[in-house]
C-alpha cells in the first residue's frame, strides 16, 4: 500500500469517526490527517521520480561500459597485427610547414588535403603487415 492509500485510509477512519469542526481536538486530528494526506502525495510523487531517474541511471551507466569497453578494451575495429590504423604519423605539410597527425588508414588512402592550406598532400605508404598483404591477393 502507497502511502498516499495509507493516508486515505487514515481520513475515511476520521470520517467514520465522524470527526467534525465540534471541539479544537477534533480540528486539530482533521488538520494533520489533511496534511499527513499531503505529505503522502508529495512522497509519492518524488518515489515516481526517483524511480525514473534511476532508470535513466542505469541507462547512463550501461552506455558508460560500452563506451570504455571501446576506449579501453577493443578500440575502433583495427586488427591488432595491423600497422594500418593504431599507429599515428607526424606529417610535415610542404606548402605551410603545419604538422598533421594521421594514422594509417589516411596514409593507405594514398593522399589528403592539408587542413590548414588545402595542399594535396601524396602519400607513398606499403604497410607489410600479413593482413594487408592477405587484402591484396
Amino acid at each position: 500500500m502507497s502511502m498516499y492509500e495509507k493516508a486515505a485510509y487514515l481520513k475515511g477512519l476520521a470520517d467514520g469517526m465522524k470527526l467534525g469542526e465540534a471541539t479544537d481536538a477534533d480540528k486539530l486530528m482533521r488538520n494533520i490527517i489533511d496534511i499527513i494526506a499531503e505529505m503522502a502525495g508529495a512522497i509519492d510523487d518524488i518515489d515516481a521520480d526517483i524511480d525514473e531517474v534511476i532508470d535513466q541511471l542505469d541507462a547512463v551507466d550501461t552506455d558508460l561500459a560500452d563506451l570504455e569497453e571501446y576506449v579501453y578494451d577493443e578500440g575502433p575495429d583495427y586488427d591488432d597485427d595491423c600497422c594500418c590504423g593504431e599507429d599515428l604519423y607526424e606529417i610535415d605539410c610542404p606548402s605551410c610547414g603545419e604538422v598533421i597527425t594521421v594514422d594509417g588508414e589516411i596514409l593507405e588512402e594514398g593522399s589528403m588535403e592539408c587542413p590548414a592550406c588545402g595542399e594535396l598532400l601524396e602519400f607513398d605508404f606499403d604497410c607489410d603487415c600479413e593482413d594487408c598483404a592477405d587484402e591484396e591477393d
